[in-house]
């Protein structure tokens, strides 16, 4: 079908895309101020009767928001920071070194992608439990409960990401070859090529995968879990809200998870608009490359 031709069906489906991704959205912030009762009653009402704030307060009051968002901003900065360090430094290893097996590795890197994060979930955690010299345990990791009574342990299975190491990659190719060798001729190291000349190339692209990557991160919730029933004091903000619901009046308890979730949404959402120039222009030309 010919776009120019039909000008309004382009239009149609980005309206109709920003509404199924907006509605939802608006639908959580309303129901974060309705009283009690007045969230799930027929009919539905999608504006609240008055803006009631005493949902926040119980919120707050149920939560120990700072140990959550500490727990929440160190697991999600330790995952951001090392996935962008490893995947730009592989992406560049993949992209313009040779070596042997170097195409037998990118297509390993590839296959992890194939695997959802949970079906790791517990091995990881006994590797964590029988990690040795820490949380008690002795050199034979016995005896103790190793690192799952650590805030590392919320960051552990996903310091390394198959996804960035692609992304970064695929940017990576496109950037000529013979600037490259002319910074090796003038006596520049592997890494002074790839810190002093590809990573300020990369800025687009590390920009969008630093975003994925802390959405990601922030809004992890079924490992964070397992870990929390191990150590409640490493717990993060996702598991806190969701135990809001056994806390509060059975009558407020929607609208109280819904004002939870607005505070933990900020930040996320505070991010995007600071670097949403450099996330749509990495989207575009990693969509080039």
């Amino acid at each position: 079908m010919n776009r120019r031709r039909f000008p309004w069906l382009s239009y149609l489906l980005v309206v109709t895309g920003a509404v199924v991704t907006v509605v939802p959205f608006l639908d959580m912030v309303m129901t974060s101020f309705k009283g009690p009762g007045e969230a799930g009653t027929l009919p539905y009402r999608f504006l609240p009767r008055a803006l009631d704030l005493s949902n926040y307060r119980a919120a707050v009051d149920q939560l120990d928001l700072p140990l959550l968002f500490r727990n929440s901003v160190v697991a999600t900065a330790l995952i951001t920071g090392s996935v962008l360090l490893t995947s730009s430094l592989a992406g560049y290893a993949l992209a313009k070194l040779r070596f042997p097996g170097r195409d037998f590795v990118f297509r390993l890197v590839l296959s992890t992608m194939m695997f959802p994060p949970f079906l790791f979930f517990v091995p990881h955690f006994l590797i964590l439990v029988h990690w040795p010299l820490a949380g008690g345990n002795d050199l034979l990791g016995r005896g103790g409960a190793g690192l799952t009574v650590s805030i590392v342990a919320l960051a552990m299975p996903f310091l390394v990401n198959g996804f960035g190491i692609f992304l970064t990659r695929q940017f990576m190719i496109a950037i000529p070859d013979e600037v490259l060798e002319a910074a090796r001729i003038d006596g520049a190291g592997e890494f002074a090529v790839w810190w002093r000349i590809v990573v300020p190339q990369t800025k687009p692209v590390v920009v969008t995968l630093a975003l994925l990557t802390f959405v990601d991160a922030w809004n992890e919730y079924i490992w964070a879990l397992l870990v929390s029933t191990a150590d409640p004091d490493v717990m993060t903000l996702p598991v806190g809200i969701q135990l809001l619901q056994d806390h509060v009046d059975p009558a407020r308890t929607m609208p109280v998870v819904m004002a939870g979730l607005v505070l933990s949404v900020l930040p996320v959402l505070t991010l995007f608009l600071l670097l949403q120039k450099h996330y749509i222009r990495g989207v575009m030309l990693s969509g080039l490359k």
